[in-house]
Parts: C-alpha cells; structure tokens; sequence
C-alpha cells in the first residue's frame, strides 16, 4: 500500500475543510446507521492458522526482497504462488507482462470456471523498499492462497479470479505499469463480465490498546473508536451493486468486528491500493483493511514482521471473506 505525501506541505485551503467537515458527516451518519453486531455464522471450512503461519513465513523469507529491484525474488514468491494454488484451483495462469524492458508477473487462480459472471479479489506481493512486508502486503497475499484451499470444490455463484499482483508499490503505484492496471485493462479489453474486485490489502494488524488507531481527522474516534481492533471495509459512494452487497454480506458473517468508511472517491487515502485500477474501468470495486498507517507504525519499515500480526484475528478476517464469496449472489 502506498501513502500520497504530495499534499502533506500545503496550507490549509476551504477545499480541506470542505472535505474534513465532510469526513465527520460520513462518520456521523455511519455511526447512526450502524448494523447490529451479527452473530457469527458456523462455517463448514475455517481458515488454518497452521497454513497461515507457514505461508506468511514462507513469503517474508524469501531471499532479499520482494520489490522491483529484485527480479529474481519476485519470480520466486510468484512461483511459491502459482504452486499452491495449482492445489485447489481450476485454472492456474501466469499473468506476464513487461516493464522497463523486464518481465513481471501476475498471478491468476479461478474457481467456478463454468459461471460468467466473476469476482475479482486482489492482493499484491510486491513490498516497498528493503523489509519484509509481513503486512504490507503477504497478509493480503497469504489470504488468498488460503482462499483458494477453502473454495477447493464448493459449488460458487460466480466465478472467483484470485490475482496476485507485482508493482503495486513505488516506484510504480498510480501508473500503467501496476499489475492491477494490466489486469483491469485486460478484463476491460476482453469485455469480460466483472461482477466487481475487492482488494485485500493489509489485514493482519490489531491492537486492543486505547489511541491506537488513528484517523485522517482526530473527531472521527468519537464514531469508530480509539483501538485498532476491527477490520474496514472501504468504498466510495455510488460504489455499485457489488460493493454494497460485499459490505452487507460481510458484516453478516459476524466473524470479526467490521467498520465501513465510504467517501467521495478525491478523499485523499480512499484509493490507496490496486482497487483504485478497478474503479477507472468502471468496475464496482472496495478495500478490505486494517487501515494500514493510520494503525500500523510498522507500515514501508523493517519492523512490519511476521511477529507483530494477530494471527486469530487475522485468520477470522480471512472466514469473513470465505463466507463473502460463498454467498454473495
């Protein structure tokens, strides 16, 4: 996940009030409207911690770093990748494409293959810099390869396209070089039929602790409170059939406690993830995430290890979307 500093310096403007004083309007009437909390469903597959473990050791370790400085590592994790899926999907596919003269790669698991009408959900591998990314971004990762153990043979209502995607990070967030920008524009290309995307990016942080969570504006506590003990899901508004059902079904599954932030898509950080690709070809696309820096401290440092992320909670995020994808209709 990438975070804009190119407004950091500017003076305060009645364009960032009109959007601070908008973001406690939107908090406000979420707080109002707020579902009940839901029990949680009894679900007939759960996430296994054990293989949550492995994989995320497994993508954190790999030699050197998995950014675009290092070719060879990237080949590595989308090998590790492709090999595990090929255990439970349909189709397995390399998605390749070239930048700066190299070649990248996607990867491209479906399940539900005699449907048309598919889901996308996303999660890229590549890290930012030197450091492992335990969380930015192989808890994204990690979720998708045990999604696709656990959709291994069920009966689906669409087409489920789990994509692991290269280049989410600098230098090449916000260009065409993205692997979420290929894989949207191809989907566009194909007139495929997109029921829509959800990006899993970052969702193994959590804290019960008093302050901390953070928020773009500090009043915003008053409506979602002060610990960073929940997961979010992110759109925009008119963000489409998909996303409002995504949102609904999720928080229905009662595994984890769940917030919902919808704002104008210009609300700086709204975007800040492979979604954003989803949303220039018109498709109905969210975030799913533990709010990345406004919690995490570890976020683009050497300190995002494996040992700092909830493992339980993180594993119950995971059955939410497990339940999502399963009964989404």
């Amino acid at each position: 996940m990438k975070k804009n500093s190119t407004n950091n310096n500017k003076s305060f403007s009645w364009k960032k009030f009109f959007f601070f004083s908008a973001l406690i309007l939107f908090a406000f009437l979420s707080f109002q409207f707020y579902e009940p909390k839901y029990p949680a469903k009894i679900l007939d597959k759960k996430t296994d911690s054990t293989l949550v473990k492995k994989h995320l050791n497994a993508l954190t370790e790999i030699p050197n770093f998995r950014n675009a400085d290092h070719l060879s590592q990237l080949d590595s994790t989308a090998n590790y990748l492709k090999k595990d899926f090929e255990k439970y999907a349909d189709d397995v596919s390399f998605q390749n494409f070239e930048v700066d003269g190299k070649n990248y790669k996607n990867v491209i698991a479906s399940f539900g293959t005699e449907h048309k009408s598919r889901i996308i959900v996303g999660a890229h591998y590549d890290v930012c810099g030197e450091q492992a990314g335990a969380d930015d971004n192989a808890s994204g990762t990690t979720a998708l390869l045990e999604l696709a153990r656990m959709l291994k043979g069920e009966k689906l209502n669409f087409r489920i396209d789990l994509v692991a995607y290269t280049l989410e990070e600098p230098p090449y967030f916000r260009t065409e070089n993205m692997g979420s920008y290929i894989h949207a524009k191809s989907l566009k290309d194909k007139n495929i039929d997109v029921f829509g995307m959800v990006s899993v990016e970052m969702i193994g942080y959590f804290s019960d602790e008093p302050n901390s969570q953070d928020y773009p504006l500090g009043l915003l506590s008053i409506f979602y409170g002060d610990k960073g003990n929940f997961i979010t899901v992110v759109k925009k508004f008119n963000a489409g059939k998909f996303a409002n059902a995504f949102n609904k079904t999720y928080k229905k599954s009662g595994q984890i406690k769940t917030q919902t932030f919808t704002a104008p898509q210009f609300l700086q950080g709204i975007d800040y993830s492979d979604h954003l690709n989803y949303w220039k070809f018109d498709y109905s696309a969210l975030m799913l995430t533990d709010t990345s820096f406004f919690r995490n401290k570890n976020y683009h440092k050497a300190s995002d290890t494996v040992e700092t992320l909830d493992i339980p909670r993180m594993c119950k995020v995971i059955d939410g979307l497990y339940y999502t994808l399963k009964n989404l209709e």
